[in-house]
């Protein structure tokens, strides 16, 4: 389980840290340019990622990755090492659409096929969902694709494998 998110960047929590991801702001996104997430510490400068990015591209929750502690105190991801195998797709459902602004029922349509992920926010109802190599990518592609063509939402995927995009 991940623990609850912390307003403290430099938060150590039992043998998990908060590893921090510089990246260039999309324009018509977030306004944000680094995102932290929980990973536990494998050596002294290697974690493996415990949460599903919302902003970050190319990383999926389980890669292990190399940081820096900066000066200001913070651990700064300067590389991914080892690739988990897990891909990550964020889904925005449409305000209007025929699900509401819910991430639970996202969630709820998206558990059957083994997927776990977070919500952003109750404001921003937007839902990072990490997808196991071993999940039915076809059929995940598929309500996808479905979900957006019926308006029930928009998604992205920020981390994708070889086998995901044959699928």
């Amino acid at each position: 389980m991940v623990p609850p998110t912390s307003k403290e960047p430099g938060t150590v929590l039992g043998d998990r840290v908060k590893v921090w991801f510089r990246f260039v702001p999309r324009e018509g996104w977030l306004p944000q340019d680094s995102e932290g997430l929980w990973a536990t510490v494998l050596s002294g400068d290697t974690a493996q990622v415990n949460n599903v990015p919302f902003l970050v591209p190319g990383v999926a929750q389980d890669d292990v990755v190399r940081y820096v502690i900066g000066d200001d105190g913070l651990r700064w991801v300067t590389e991914r090492v080892e690739w988990s195998g897990n891909c990550t797709v964020r889904v925005l459902p449409a305000a209007k659409g025929p699900l509401g602004p819910s991430a639970r029922a996202v969630h709820d349509l998206f558990a059957p096929y083994g997927l776990g992920g977070e919500a952003f926010s109750l404001q921003l109802p937007l839902v990072a969902l990490n997808v196991p190599p071993t999940a039915d990518l076809r059929q995940i592609k598929a309500l996808l694709i479905r979900g957006q063509d019926e308006g029930w939402w928009g998604f992205e995927l920020s981390c994708t494998s070889d086998a995901w995009e044959a699928a």
